[in-house]
């Protein structure tokens, strides 16, 4: 999108089952950005607008895990994680709703991730593109033991569920790989529902066969429109 600053944010961070970026702002916030360059002042009608879309967000994510809206020339999403209930859903995106205009104050656009959703605005219609100008990169520093048998079987149930999200109407799979008799990875693919099944899945494959580290034993690879995750169950 031409507004969007061409950002890209890779850490490798320790984790067990969370994983944490900007940690000192919410416990379980994974990262944000702030994505238009362009500044709004207390009382301009876009900072009207977006007090509107934010509670409408709110109000229209929790029943299904997903809401795109538009207020004016304001247009947001909600977007939850596929596993959790309603209630932490609803939980989510309205703490996702104050700290991305807290954390990027007067922006004209913003995305925040936390581990069971993510929320964006911008000033112009982004709904049906994917969003590759932001990608966050959250790594285990720790690598598996046999890390051409990991990647090899990381990799084939990652693609696997890339291409099932892509044919769900939630944009979203979950699904679990066995590499040996003590180790099994667990995976969860997901994309904005505003995607069509083509651009889910191409969004996906370029985070999951581009530069993801899945030799290590968890990551997740977060952007615009679509996320990817992986752990290890023992």
């Amino acid at each position: 999108m031409a507004s969007s600053t061409d950002i890209s944010i890779c850490l490798i961070s320790l984790f067990t089952f969370t994983f944490f970026l900007h940690a000192s702002v919410a416990a379980d916030q994974l990262g944000y950005s702030c994505i238009n360059q362009l500044n709004f002042t207390v009382g301009d009608p876009y900072e009207l607008n977006l007090n509107k879309l934010t509670g409408l967000i709110d109000y229209l994510t929790q029943p299904s895990g997903y809401a795109q809206a538009s207020v004016g020339d304001t247009y947001g999403l909600g977007l939850c994680r596929g596993d959790v209930s309603s209630f932490d859903c609803l939980t989510c995106i309205t703490k996702a709703g104050i700290e991305a205009r807290k954390l990027c104050s007067g922006n004209k656009g913003a995305v925040i991730w936390y581990d069971y959703c993510m929320f964006k605005y911008l000033d112009q219609n982004f709904f049906g593109q994917i969003d590759t100008s932001i990608t966050v990169l959250l790594a285990n520093v720790n690598n598996a033991t046999n890390q051409t048998l990991f990647k090899q079987m990381n990799s084939e149930l990652l693609n696997v569920l890339s291409a099932q999200a892509s044919v769900s109407l939630e944009r979203y799979a979950g699904g679990e790989i066995a590499v040996d008799g003590y180790t099994t990875i667990h995976g969860l693919t997901q994309c904005t529902r505003d995607l069509s099944s083509y651009d889910c899945k191409m969004c996906l494959d370029s985070q999951i066969n581009g530069s993801a580290p899945l030799e290590k034993i968890g990551g997740r690879i977060l952007g615009g429109s679509c996320n990817v995750m992986w752990e290890i169950k023992s």
